[in-house]
């Protein structure tokens, strides 16, 4: 049996945070603002797995009223999750992301990103896709007020 999820995440720039995507520390003047670390893509990676295992949303699981997530790394929540999937008898066939953001440019730091992701998931480079795009300077994220991402999630039943 096969489960497929989507996610989606978006987080207000704000000065005085880093800016954390994918797990990884990106140079930029400005950063997410959030109840955790705020990284967009690993947020909508996990509602994707969440979703694919019918059991709700990030928020639900890790609520922002909770202190003990407060500034807490986005991929010790991704960890967790994936502990999730294993327990359910699960196993991620692949992922398929984007990141949507002005600036600053994310291509040179999809490499990292995937090896993070990789190695918390169990997973091989070539069954995660990160992709980049702009907004074409429409909307708030093009006006480089935001960050967004979303991911498509394919698991597979295990006996």
């Amino acid at each position: 049996m096969y489960r497929i999820g989507i996610g989606y995440d978006i987080h207000k720039l704000t000065t005085g945070r880093d800016l954390i995507i994918g797990g990884v520390k990106i140079t930029h003047e400005k950063g997410l603002l959030g109840h955790s670390d705020a990284d967009v893509l690993i947020h909508a990676i996990i509602d994707a797995l969440l979703g694919a295992l019918a059991l709700a949303d990030i928020g639900t699981l890790f609520p922002d009223t909770d202190p003990k997530y407060k500034n807490i790394d986005s991929t010790l929540l991704l960890k967790h999750v994936y502990e999730l999937v294993k327990d359910k008898g699960y196993i991620i066939e692949n992922i398929d992301s984007n990141i949507i953001a002005q600036q600053p440019k994310m291509m040179p730091y999809i490499p990292k990103m995937k090896e993070v992701l990789c190695e918390i998931l169990s997973l091989d480079l070539t069954q995660v896709s990160i992709k980049a795009k702009t907004k074409e300077k429409l909307d708030a994220v093009g006006q480089e007020l935001g960050i967004e991402a979303n991911s498509v999630v394919l698991l597979k039943k295990l006996n």
